[in-house]
């Protein structure tokens, strides 16, 4: 006589590992691939929109300190400009490009501490710049900063008028060879670089006679230190 056996009595039933149909290219290719899509592009590539381009079960990322460790050292280098990552002359070999440079535009005095400020306190809303600088800031010069794409429009902020904020672009810190905000210079590298001034505090010297925009907004300011110029 036998006896019935339970389901419950049976060990569980492993369940088909999922293969894939696809096996991921050598780490080496991999490396190569995402050299070629940082080469011919002009921007700033993410390890997503690497990973997108790149065949099934690449890993983008991995690939990246490879490449990155084998640039080192070389005329052009692999750097992360924020959350994504380009290819880029060596600074020590900045020179040789100067004779490619059509136009050098310099920022006004407002325009510096305006977008020093934005650097040091995003998001940061038009009343706050205005606070910290004691004179108000002209429409001319956010547009000019707008313009250059070193800057751009943050979050509202949820106080009464919800105020728009300012933040600084990738643009910017590609411009400036830093990786993040918390890369900028400080204080007494900005004032060595003559981009900061030690003003008294607003209400005891007047900065202006009228108490708005500075005379010398317009004006270009000569010897101005290359930390700050297009």
């Amino acid at each position: 006589m036998t006896e019935d056996t339970r389901d419950d009595d049976l060990p569980p039933k492993e369940e088909p590992q999922e293969e894939s149909l696809f096996e991921a290219p050598p780490i080496a290719e991999q490396e190569r691939m995402c050299e070629a899509i940082l080469f011919a592009s002009a921007e700033a590539v993410t390890i997503k929109d690497m990973n997108a381009r790149m065949p099934h079960g690449c890993d983008a990322a991995e690939a990246m300190v490879h490449l990155r460790k084998r640039y080192e050292g070389r005329g052009v280098q692999v750097v992360k400009v924020g959350d994504a990552w380009a290819m880029r002359t060596a600074p020590d070999l900045g020179f040789l490009m100067q004779k490619e440079t059509v136009e050098t535009r310099k920022l006004s005095r407002a325009a510096i501490e305006t977008l020093a400020i934005i650097s040091y306190h995003q998001p940061v809303t038009r009343a706050e710049i205005e606070e910290i600088r004691g004179v108000s800031v002209s429409r001319g010069t956010v547009d000019q900063l707008l313009e250059m794409e070193w800057i751009r429009f943050g979050r509202r902020r949820m106080t009464p008028g919800r105020p728009v904020t300012f933040v600084v672009t990738s643009e910017f810190l590609d411009h400036f060879g830093l990786e993040s905000a918390r890369d900028l210079p400080g204080l007494k590298e900005l004032r060595a670089a003559g981009l900061l001034e030690n003003r008294p505090p607003p209400g005891i010297t007047p900065l202006s006679p009228s108490g708005d925009e500075d005379e010398d907004d317009d004006e270009v300011i000569e010897g101005q230190s290359e930390l700050f110029e297009d």
